[in-house]
């Protein structure tokens, strides 16, 4: 319980909580590069009042160089209560290093703000950094807000809302309740980013993308061996890579598919369904030769070719209790 309020903090409040427009009439609109502790005035043996991490939403309203380092008094929203599982937001104002703002009249602002939410993202992979993704998450998500017409701007907040997504589905993966045959009987991964992202940049590789992630909601959480699953799931992929052939995910949709084609094969071997078996074994061919076809570029084709020779052969490519929301080996 305590961590789904911590993430759902982390991922509404911490992304979207912007400070009132009044005030960004009148002051830069800006956001954290790097951690900038807040002072009570411009020096740093001075009371400490907040600490503004990386992707805050914030106001500077007045910048000042003092013994040669540039200082900004800032509005900042903060965070408490992580720890103790009761967060909240709260407005701090204070003196920082004006160096780590950026704000929508920094020069290349938006390249600079994309390069540090890759480097928080690559911290986060390596792990040597606290709370990397939600900063990575943050950033790419101020990017399309503060620099609209960006070239990066469908990028970053693509970056923004799949970062959301998988932490998201994280959560939802660690209940019980993810092991439900039906996905109705789970708690489904959050959406609304992810649709105002389709919303902002309609007919583009990012609302493609969107649209893969957004299968995971339609999966069962477990298949419990049964036919029903892989049968729907194979034909929600098979749909998606026909609707969206130029999908950076096409390819994967169609070993998904097809895969689970494969699936069904011992399924219905199993329960003696001869027919059926051999059926999903033809189809299961016919998708992966497709894949093979239509993307011979990049380890589809070669992991393609590698499901035909084994349903050609005869070779088991699922066994009992592998299929489910969040385990299939293809995710």
């Amino acid at each position: 319980m305590m961590l789904r309020l911590i993430t759902t903090f982390v991922l509404t409040g911490l992304l979207f909580g912007s400070l009132g427009t009044m005030r960004a009439q009148e002051k830069e609109h800006g956001t954290v590069i790097g951690d900038a502790m807040m002072y009570v005035s411009p020096d740093v043996q001075s009371q400490r009042v907040g600490l503004a991490s990386r992707g805050r939403d914030v106001f500077l309203m007045c910048r000042s160089n003092i013994d040669g380092k540039p200082w900004a008094h800032v509005l900042v929203v903060v965070e408490t209560g992580l720890e103790t599982g009761t967060p909240s937001n709260r407005e701090v104002s204070g003196w920082a290093d004006a160096r780590l703002f950026i704000t929508t009249s920094t020069p290349n602002g938006d390249q600079i703000i994309f390069g540090e939410a890759e480097d928080s993202e690559r911290q986060a992979d390596l792990g040597t950094r606290r709370h990397a993704l939600e900063d990575a998450m943050r950033l790419y998500y101020r990017l399309q807000e503060y620099f609209p017409k960006s070239p990066l701007a469908g990028e970053a907040y693509w970056r923004a809302a799949d970062l959301r997504w998988q932490l998201e589905k994280s959560g939802v993966l660690m209940r019980p309740s993810a092991t439900e045959m039906s996905p109705d009987a789970r708690e489904q991964i959050d959406d609304e980013t992810m649709h105002d992202m389709m919303k902002k940049f309609p007919g583009t590789r990012w609302a493609q993308l969107g649209d893969y992630d957004l299968i995971d909601n339609k999966l069962c959480g477990s298949w419990k061996d049964e036919a029903k699953c892989p049968e729907k799931e194979s034909q929600l992929y098979e749909r998606y890579a026909h609707d969206h052939p130029q999908s950076p995910k096409a390819a994967e949709a169609l070993y998904n598919a097809a895969w689970r084609q494969g699936a069904l094969v011992e399924i219905y071997k199993r329960d003696n369904e001869r027919d059926k078996s051999e059926k999903a074994r033809r189809r299961g061919i016919e998708i992966a030769q497709e894949l093979a076809t239509r993307y011979p570029e990049g380890d589809w084709k070669p992991r393609a070719l590698s499901l035909i020779f084994s349903l050609q052969q005869g070779l088991p490519t699922y066994t009992a209790g592998q299929g489910g929301f969040g385990k299939n080996p293809e995710r």
